[in-house]
């Protein structure tokens, strides 16, 4: 079937479905099957499946060659190597060619069965349709503590830009990720820029899925790293909490001059306390290195920027036609 620019030779929209996997080999075929299930469900749409093989070193690939030898809807992007969840997306973005974009994950944790309620809202207008996670079964305790936390800051020090309990899990228009595909950007939490770049939005509530098969990718030190580049991707405040807490020492510290000078003319000498000055200078010490953590931390984000390096590299396409090029 030829597939022009977001239109089949039947003339039904296409949708595409964008799909970043590491070391997925025991769900690629499961991840298939349900897939073209949830497709049967929704005959009034065309589909293609943009495998993005992120750097695996498991079986991955050759699973992924399988199922598309037996449906060619199925493509497959292979990175030259891991360019995490994020970089994996947005390679898959640039190769899309449907009316509107799914994005999803390979663990099946996103169940393609919410792939046309999607659809539904896209129909009726909305751009981004994004999911919101009701549950997270199977994760423990913690992992739900820092969740709720990791949410609750990021909505506090970017004005509520991002919605609670947001997923990667959604539903793009094809004029947003063709301005997702403009943006130039390096550090990317792509959750951020879906809600920076606006556009008619509705959340859709989903019950996530347990991971079918293999072990989570997300770790402690992972996540957080995410957290952080969200964070200083998209809010201000912490560097400008640094100068209010700069003068809000400066002030302390001129009222405390004052009460000085006044002790000493009144009463002599103000205090023999050399504890005091130890403990204040050591916690002033902490403290300058603190803002100077805050500051690397952006002075390194501007950094990679500034390299200009791109957020992918692909070795192989296949199964799209026309070829197309490959881009950085």
């Amino acid at each position: 079937m030829i597939e022009i620019e977001g239109f089949s030779a039947n003339g039904k929209k296409i949708i595409s479905v964008v799909i970043s996997a590491y070391n997925e080999e025991l769900g690629v075929h499961e991840l298939a099957r349900q897939l073209k299930a949830a497709f049967e469900r929704t005959p009034a749409y065309e589909f293609e499946v943009i495998l993005v093989e992120n750097g695996s070193t498991d079986r991955t690939l050759e699973k992924m060659l399988e199922v598309h030898r037996e449906d060619p809807r199925f493509k497959i992007l292979r990175l030259s190597r891991n360019f995490k969840m994020d970089g994996g997306v947005t390679a898959g973005l640039s190769y899309a060619r449907g009316d509107a974009a799914v994005i999803m994950t390979a663990n099946l944790q996103d169940t393609p069965d919410t792939i046309p309620r999607f659809i539904e809202k896209w129909e009726q207008g909305y751009e981004n349709v994004f999911g919101i996670v009701k549950s997270r079964p199977g994760k423990g305790f913690m992992r739900r503590i820092n969740s709720r936390i990791f949410y609750y800051l990021l909505g506090k020090l970017t004005g509520n830009l991002i919605p609670r309990n947001v997923s990667d899990f959604r539903l793009i228009d094809k004029k947003v990720y063709r301005t997702i595909n403009s943006m130039d950007e390096r550090n990317r939490f792509l959750r951020g820029m879906f809600a920076w770049v606006g556009f008619k939005s509705i959340g859709v509530e989903f019950e996530r899925g347990k991971r079918y098969a293999g072990q989570s990718h997300a770790h402690f030190f992972g996540i957080l790293g995410m957290a952080i580049r969200a964070i200083f991707s998209f809010s201000y405040i912490p560097i400008r909490f640094i100068a209010g807490l700069g003068f809000l020492f400066a002030a302390v510290s001129m009222v405390y001059l004052l009460y000085s000078m006044v002790t000493f003319f009144v009463k002599g000498v103000p205090f023999p306390g050399f504890g005091t000055l130890v403990s204040l200078f050591l916690f002033m010490f902490g403290l300058v290195f603190l803002m100077m953590g805050v500051i690397g931390q952006y002075v390194a984000q501007i950094y990679e920027e500034v390299k200009s390096r791109p957020n992918f590299i692909v070795t192989d396409a296949i199964g799209f036609v026309p070829p197309i090029s490959f881009p950085g």
